[in-house]
Formats: C-alpha cells, sequence, structure tokens
C-alpha cells in the first residue's frame, strides 16, 4: 500500500505538515510537488497583494494572512444577505492558513505573486546532500 508511504497524504488527516484553514475560509489550497520545488496555490478572491501577508516563522512554518474582507468597489458601502463563499460574513475579516514546510526547503528563496484571485507560492527545495550525522566517539578507559 503505496498511499501510506507518502508523507504528503497526511494532507488528508489531521497531521504535522499540514493545518488546515479556518472553516469558511475563501483560501481553498493546492500543494504540488516537483523535483525542485513545491508550489502553493490558493485562492484569494477579491484580495490585493497588500492585503496579504506570506511569512515563514520559527520551526519552518509557512504562513499566509489576509487582513480585511475581499471586497469589490461596490461592496464597502452595501448589506450582505446571503453569503455562500466564505467572505462578507459580520465577524469574520480575512483568513489564515500555516504549512509545515519539509526541512529541505531553501527558505530565503521562497517567492509569491498574485494574480486574478489566486496567490502563487513558489518554495525552491534545497537537493544539495547533507553531511553525515554520524560521529565518532572516542573511547578510553577513564571518563
Amino acid at each position: 500500500m503505496a498511499i501510506f508511504a507518502d508523507p504528503f497524504r497526511q494532507l488528508f488527516w489531521s497531521g504535522p505538515i499540514y493545518r488546515r484553514a479556518l472553516p469558511g475560509s475563501p483560501a481553498l489550497m493546492d500543494w504540488l510537488e516537483t523535483p525542485h520545488s513545491h508550489f502553493f496555490k490558493i485562492n484569494v478572491p477579491g484580495y490585493s497583494k497588500e492585503d496579504i501577508k506570506v511569512q515563514v516563522e520559527e520551526g519552518n512554518i509557512l504562513v499566509i494572512k489576509a487582513a480585511g474582507e475581499a471586497q469589490g468597489k461596490d461592496e464597502k458601502d452595501g448589506v450582505w444577505h446571503l453569503t455562500e463563499r466564505g467572505g462578507g460574513v459580520a465577524g469574520k475579516s480575512g483568513f489564515s492558513r500555516e504549512i509545515e514546510l519539509p526541512e529541505n526547503v531553501k527558505v530565503d528563496q521562497i517567492k509569491a505573486q498574485v494574480e486574478n484571485g489566486l496567490l502563487t507560492i513558489l518554495v525552491p527545495k534545497d537537493n544539495t546532500p547533507k553531511p553525515s550525522k554520524v560521529r565518532n566517539i572516542n573511547i578510553s578507559s577513564r571518563l
């Protein structure tokens, strides 16, 4: 059963790698891993790049947040009567999404862009071989 050998299958369970967005969040996400990088594509309709904050916190946690509610220019003075797509509900402002990144990524080379309501984040992998963590200990007759 190879399905359980894939560490990214933890996306479907509440594992440490992926922390789901809040219920009702408009931030639906796709995560694609290639041999050289990870691509995150997140729906952010109505948000501009000024509204969105992308950062890496301690522990390699990629945090995506949007402040305020996504609004069109005519929606600011309007009254919401029905919301089924996650935005515009009183008391809800923005969204937040957290992803625990694998250890083999180049955190200092992460790039992000917003275009047509889609936030794309490129996280390059560090494919250089890691030095062995094996360390020989000298044995003596006295401590």
